[in-house]
């Protein structure tokens, strides 16, 4: 201190300040282009988001939709049915989850909405409601939300783009179906559609009374005032990249279960990436994941999908990744799209990588270190975990990869490795990188102890230090990973 140097424990603090972490601190606000149109960005959406736990009998809650909402989600989903008291409810039909009041929804979301971050939230609407609570429902919404409700296109005239999430700070828009063209209500000729089938998602069962009650509910009809706050997301039923092209206009969009959805990312990636430059695709978990499960959002993301819907309650690897594409921009729940997915001309593919402004191979180097405080996982206080550290990569086929190093027996206090990984990455604005450590078990599976993902861009090069994250997505106190990192362009 006399000879004004720094010590050995002032190092040591600036090695844990959050400048000398692996994140780029630059990263941590909003750094990106906030003024592209809407469809221009990848956003942070949740699937049946009422749900705490399970898709069967689990509890509904409003709090699913405050946890959602402050872990940066964008887009949440209301599936809204008739309830008592010309009250609409919002639960998973036909099952025995419980039932949550419409309003007190939209009450809990109007309060959390803007508190991680101020860009526009979607109400994904998923309407099994009579034409007197659909009314309701829009009186909610109007009286509750006000106006950060967008119920007229911003501007002047018919629209011809979405606006950008900068000018639609602080607002709300409804996805849900619409009786006409948004052109119409220019033109006064609204011509309306009397039957409309008012639900989007295909909901699968094999129950037959609920077959015949679907095909009886096929012709509901819409509510004026409902579907008059449709503007920027009118649902529509996809049929083919072609159809959408020569009949879809802009702001019409259309939901994708899973299956589906990877079918085509896999076999007609350049068409989807193409499709997504001029219009929003919402992609949903498969009925058959009665257990909340989840899918893995990368492909979908590699084919330019924005709303990639997530069951936010459940802890598994796919919300890991998630979290971590997330992570960055100021935990906005909007990323801008590579440019390379933002050209109507691209020809981009992320299955067979041709050569393109995408492409830039890189060699990613990492030691690992050592770790610092690992926590027990077991509840047995004699429990000591033997750490092994996996390094995982998510982005286009060629760039996915996990390797892993041994694991040091019986210390979770200041384990060290000081092991070399080397990866191939060949398509850098799409990757992430994972850091996961587990407890070794010969006898069984290895047991999660702590991980963290950020994008292959967002690393800082050179000695640094990975915080952990528990299986909720929390900071594990004091705990981490002490690494090296280096970047290097291939020859």
């Amino acid at each position: 201190k006399a000879k004004k140097l720094l010590s050995k424990d002032g190092f040591l603090m600036f090695l844990h300040n959050p400048e000398a972490m692996i994140l780029n601190p630059d990263h941590k606000e909003v750094y990106q282009d906030m003024e592209q149109p809407l469809n221009h960005y990848f956003i942070s959406s949740s699937h049946n988001t009422y749900l705490m736990e399970d898709q069967l009998k689990g509890p509904s809650d409003t709090e699913a939709y405050i946890r959602a909402l402050l872990k940066g989600c964008r887009c949440v989903e209301l599936d809204c049915w008739d309830g008592s008291d010309d009250e609409p409810v919002i639960y998973h039909g036909y099952t025995l989850t419980s039932k949550i009041l419409f309003k007190d929804v939209i009450k809990a979301i109007k309060e959390y909405a803007f508190k991680a971050s101020d860009y526009p939230v979607i109400l994904s609407l998923e309407n099994h409601c009579s034409v007197e609570q659909q009314s309701v429902m829009a009186q909610h919404m109007s009286s509750i939300l006000g106006n950060a409700l967008v119920t007229t296109p911003l501007g002047d005239g018919m629209p011809t783009n979405f606006p950008s999430p900068e000018e639609l700070k602080g607002k709300f828009l409804i996805k849900g179906k619409r009786l006409n063209k948004l052109e119409d209500s220019f033109a006064d000729a609204a011509a309306e559609a009397e039957n409309t089938d008012v639900t989007d998602e295909e909901e699968e069962s094999n129950n037959e009374d609920e077959q015949e009650e679907k095909k009886s509910k096929k012709n509901l009809t819409l509510a004026k005032e409902l579907s008059n706050m449709v503007i920027y997301c009118k649902s529509v039923h996809f049929h083919s990249f072609e159809d959408a092209r020569k009949n879809q206009s802009f702001y019409e969009m259309a939901s994708f279960k899973e299956g589906k959805a990877m079918n085509l990312a896999e076999e007609s990636a350049n068409a989807y990436i193409c499709h997504n430059v001029e219009k929003l695709s919402r992609i949903y978990p498969a009925g058959s994941r009665t257990d909340s499960s989840n899918y893995n959002p990368v492909p979908l993301w590699n084919a330019g999908c924005q709303i990639v819907a997530l069951n936010f309650q459940t802890v598994c690897t796919e919300m890991d990744v998630n979290q971590g594409r997330f992570l960055v921009n100021g935990k906005s729940g909007y990323i801008l799209k590579p440019a390379y997915m933002r050209d109507g001309a691209t020809e981009f593919d992320p299955i067979t990588l041709t050569r393109g402004e995408w492409l830039q191979h890189k060699v990613l180097h990492i030691m690992i270190i050592s770790g610092q405080q690992l926590p027990k996982v077991k509840n047995k206080i004699s429990s000591i975990v033997d750490p092994l550290v996996k390094v995982q990569i998510y982005g286009v086929p060629a760039d996915v990869a996990e390797k892993e190093i041994s694991p040091v027996w019986n210390n979770g206090f200041n384990p060290s490795w000081n092991e070399n990984l080397q990866f191939d990455v060949y398509v850098p604005e799409l990757a992430l990188v994972r850091f996961l450590i587990e407890d070794h078990d010969s006898m069984s599976y290895n047991e999660f102890v702590g991980q963290f993902t950020l994008p292959f861009n967002s690393l800082q090069m050179g000695y640094r230090h990975v915080p952990l994250l528990n299986k909720n997505g929390d900071l594990l106190p004091s705990a981490g990973l002490f690494v090296h990192i280096m970047v290097v362009d291939a020859e």
